[in-house]
This record gives structure tokens, C-alpha cells and sequence, in this order.
């Protein structure tokens, strides 16, 4: 769509939050708490929370009637059974594929989906191939560490969040309420 006082296109976007800095989810539900102020429609699918997560960004959507959808079991690196993480993975990303295409949401969150893209649990090229078919004015934004680089590539916007200093890696300082989780 082309707007005509600017000449310039409005179209949905691929939206990536990557790196190894703190802050991309932190971003994404940033974005999803201005749509939702704008009376958009929101959501947001969580491949590493799991259904017993509570963190701050939970209890907040929870009280404002937003959808989020556990597809994890917690940080996947100290799993104890890969298998069940990767169906939980698979899982998370079929109900992510239907709610793209299902035409009821304009900004959708992937939170942490590049873990189970990363691990081969989910074809990047499926993600591509759906993300391709969605709404023309849906956004999706897509978070974690090692963003796949065909997903780079197709993406409209990506951000780096790289670290320049933190305080529980280098300080010894915990996770901090309201700022971590």
C-alpha cells in the first residue's frame, strides 16, 4: 500500500531482535505494548517459557487480556530430555504457523524461536515460507540469539543487541525483579 502524501509503501514487517546483549525480548513486548495502545491486536508465542512461567512481562499481559502461549520448558541448555523440548518446539511453532495465516492478529512476538531454529527442531525455510503467506500488514518479531542469516536476509528490520557491560556476568550482581524477569 502506497501512502500518497508521503510516496512511501506501508506494509507489515520482519521484525529480528538478535545477539548476544540483554534486551530482545525486552524490545519485542515493548512493541507489542504500543500496538496493544493502538488498538491492535497482539500476541505472543514464547519458545523457552514454560507454563509454569510467571515472570513481570506475564503477570503485565495477563492483566491486560493479552495471549501468550508457553512453548518450552524452561532454558533448553540444561535440559534433561531434548526430545520432549524439541516436540514442545515443533508444537509451539505449528500454533505460531496458524495464528500468522489466521488473519486475527497484526503484531505477533516469536519469542526465542531462533533456539529451536538454531537446534534444527524447526525448519528455517518453514518460517520463511509462512512469514511469506501472512497478512500484508502483519508484523512479526522474531527474537534470540544467532538469528539464522536466511532469516536476516528476509527480514525487513534487525537489530543487534550486543553487550558493552552487565551486571550479573561481570558484576556477580543477581537477576534483578522488573529488569530480568
Amino acid at each position: 500500500m502506497v501512502d500518497s502524501v508521503q510516496g512511501k509503501k506501508h506494509k507489515g514487517l520482519v521484525i529480528i531482535n538478535t545477539g548476544e546483549g540483554k534486551g530482545k525480548s525486552t524490545a519485542a513486548f515493548g512493541m507489542m505494548l504500543r500496538a496493544w495502545g493502538r488498538g491492535m491486536r497482539v500476541a505472543a508465542v514464547q519458545f523457552i517459557k514454560g507454563d509454569t512461567s510467571k515472570f513481570g512481562e506475564h503477570m503485565a499481559f495477563e492483566k491486560m487480556g493479552v495471549e501468550v502461549i508457553p512453548a518450552g520448558r524452561g532454558f533448553t541448555w540444561t535440559s534433561h530430555n531434548l526430545d520432549v523440548d524439541a516436540e514442545k518446539a515443533r508444537h509451539g511453532w505449528k500454533v505460531a504457523s496458524e495464528m500468522i495465516l489466521s488473519r486475527n492478529y497484526d503484531v505477533l512476538v516469536l519469542d526465542e524461536i531462533t533456539y529451536p531454529l538454531r537446534y534444527g527442531w524447526i525448519e528455517v525455510s518453514d518460517v520463511i515460507d509462512v512469514l511469506g503467506r501472512r497478512e500484508p500488514m502483519m508484523h512479526v518479531v522474531l527474537t534470540g540469539r544467532n538469528a539464522p542469516q536466511e532469516l536476516v536476509e528476509f527480514a525487513d528490520l534487525v537489530t543487534e543487541m550486543r553487550p558493552i557491560k552487565h551486571p550479573y556476568a561481570e558484576q556477580g550482581i543477581t537477576a534483578q525483579k522488573g529488569v530480568e524477569y
